[in-house]
């Protein structure tokens, strides 16, 4: 692994600041700094983890598990049959855990223990179809409305707090996000098709970027973090820095990867694989 790779997995700014040293480290100790220290379950589907550094792993039968930093289990979600399958888990609040069900437009809120906390129904509200919500800087709900074309804000009580303008009166080609992060005042809306688009958490347009095909996207302190089948991808808005870099060897085949600057998780058909930093 050579310098501009560890640089780049080395995500917040002050850990890039001594990224060359670090790297010139490494490579006299190995070829790379992370090494494969366990494989969790051979049934998993889809996995999470929070800033605590706690994994949340759901099966392939629709069963949720909290797994401590050791891989130890911490809680279960049982409850995995009322609306249907799983679509999408938010973990930005360890305490608030955000878990959508599509078919049903429904968001179930967890506590740290998986027990329901809250019911949101989207239908109460009209909103009938809704590929991607995402935990607000308040601890509200981010909703893009895919018939209304409008990102919305949604209370706990399931009440309408905000909401942007028509998408259709923004954009000749609507926007259909996958993928909503709020993080660092900004709320980003991904489309595979289209792009990035950012937006202030008024619901006002910042920038659009042509950041298109990126799997696993996600923002850290502003850095916007994606891979497609060959290559790493980092870019920081307003700049012209993108930094791209060949994934190693041992991730081939990945489902899903997601980088932490001293844990790679990358889940593969055979489980969810953890390197850890040497």
């Amino acid at each position: 692994m050579n310098c501009r790779l560890l640089v780049l997995l080395y995500l917040l700014p002050a850990l890039f600041a001594g990224g060359t040293a670090r790297c010139q480290q490494a490579s006299a100790d190995s070829s790379s700094p992370f090494h494969l220290t366990r494989t969790i379950g051979q049934d998993i589907v889809d996995f999470s983890v929070d800033n605590l550094g706690n994994i949340y792993v759901l099966s392939k039968d629709n069963r949720l598990k909290k797994l401590g930093a050791q891989g130890d289990s911490l809680a279960v979600f049982n409850d995995v049959r009322r609306y249907g399958q799983i679509a999408s888990i938010d973990v930005t609040n360890p305490l608030k855990i955000l878990v959508y069900y599509r078919e049903f437009a429904t968001i179930i809120e967890l506590d740290r223990y998986l027990n329901i906390i809250n019911t949101i129904d989207l239908r109460k509200l009209n909103i009938l179809q809704a590929k991607a919500v995402g935990l607000a800087y308040d601890n509200n709900v981010w909703v893009f409305d895919e018939l209304d074309a409008v990102l919305k804000r949604i209370g706990d009580d399931g009440s309408l707090v905000d909401k942007s303008s028509d998408f259709r009166q923004l954009f000749d080609s609507v926007p259909d996000p996958t993928i909503i992060r709020d993080q660092a005042g900004f709320v980003y809306l991904y489309d595979p098709a289209k792009g990035v688009y950012i937006f202030d958490h008024y619901g006002t347009l910042k920038t659009h970027l042509d950041l298109r095909g990126w799997l696993d996207f996600d923002v850290i302190e502003k850095n916007l973090l994606g891979r497609d089948d060959r290559n790493f991808f980092r870019y920081q808005p307003g700049t012209l820095n993108m930094q791209e870099e060949p994934i190693p060897a041992a991730y081939a085949g990945a489902i899903r990867i997601h980088i932490t600057p001293s844990i790679i998780y990358v889940l593969k058909k055979t489980g969810l694989e953890i390197y850890s930093r040497k």
